[in-house]
């Protein structure tokens, strides 16, 4: 299947057909490369919809800036998955598959690296909904990773859309794209969405 072959863009959602989209989200994710602004997006998505927000990042990190097993996330998140309503907030490529296997929607946050490092910085010194600390540096290792994600992660994510053609995916290019989609619930300017 190419790529043309299942890639729409649409300009507006009006009436029933935004009203339905809403009601058929029930299993959502917010993806997208550190500094994205996936948890911000998250949090007032989960204000529209009310299903239970989950932050990856709260669950993996501690408060002392250590962090649970990878088979204690693993377990959780395998449970997490069977509830019946969620957002997903965060990124973390290892559990891509199994995450988006289980999701009905996908809300994919493809900014440039420019706009994510810009993130990043502006969140030192922010108090975050989504971490149990607040970062007083900015992170090399998180530098690394979004410059890293364009060529990394993203694929994966590409590959994994193909091979769900099922699954509703929203991709917005800028913040101020989903801004308006968030706002006014899909409103004059519309994300490209990805359908099987």
């Amino acid at each position: 299947m190419t790529r043309s072959n299942w890639l729409l863009t649409m300009q507006r959602y009006r009436g029933q057909h935004e009203l339905s989209s809403f009601i058929r989200m029930k299993k959502v994710l917010v993806l997208g490369c550190s500094g994205s602004g996936k948890s911000t997006f998250a949090v007032k998505l989960h204000k529209q919809t009310k299903l239970p927000l989950y932050h990856l990042d709260s669950i993996w990190w501690k408060a002392d800036r250590t962090h649970i097993t990878r088979d204690e996330f693993d377990e959780y998140l395998d449970e997490l998955v069977k509830r019946d309503s969620w957002i997903i907030d965060g990124d973390y490529s290892r559990t891509y598959e199994k995450r988006i296997a289980a999701c009905d929607t996908v809300f994919f946050l493809d900014y440039g690296e420019s706009v994510c490092m810009d993130g990043i910085a502006c969140r030192v010194g922010k108090e975050r909904p989504d971490m149990p600390w607040t970062e007083d540096t900015l992170d090399p290792e998180l530098v690394k990773l979004v410059r890293n994600y364009e060529k990394e992660d993203k694929p994966k994510l590409m590959g994994l859309f193909a091979k769900y053609p099922e699954k509703t995916v929203i991709t917005f290019k800028n913040r101020e794209e989903a801004e308006k989609w968030i706002s006014n619930r899909a409103g004059d300017m519309m994300p490209t969405i990805y359908i099987g």
